[in-house]
């Protein structure tokens, strides 16, 4: 038997195929959170800031995304009236999961 056929009998095994992902899919479905209801006047100031985003603006956001709270920071790539939603950095966020949003500048 070579070294190399040897040193193979002692490279890691997984007897559970697939454990660590069940295992991590697990933990951050434990992390989620419910969505927070936002008051009336939080929702009109928002929709305030809202009406004066642009394209190309740097904005901060909290807000709430695929299961969990987050903070977004970033430049706005597309903004939907219709569909009410606007996409910061490639992360799309609906105007009613927004908790916060600041202009951070005006381009």
């Amino acid at each position: 038997m070579t070294r190399e056929q040897r040193a193979k009998q002692f490279q890691p095994f997984d007897a559970m195929k697939g454990l660590q992902e069940a295992l991590r899919d697990r933990e951050e479905r434990h992390a989620r959170v419910e969505r927070t209801e936002i008051s009336e006047e939080k929702t009109d100031a928002n929709s305030a800031v809202l009406a004066r985003v642009e394209k190309g603006m740097k904005i901060q956001l909290l807000c709430y995304h695929a299961f969990h709270d987050i903070k977004l920071e970033g430049r706005v790539n597309q903004i939907d009236i219709v569909y009410k939603f606007l996409v910061v950095d490639g992360t799309k966020v609906f105007f009613d999961d927004i908790y916060d949003i600041r202009i951070c500048d005006y381009r």
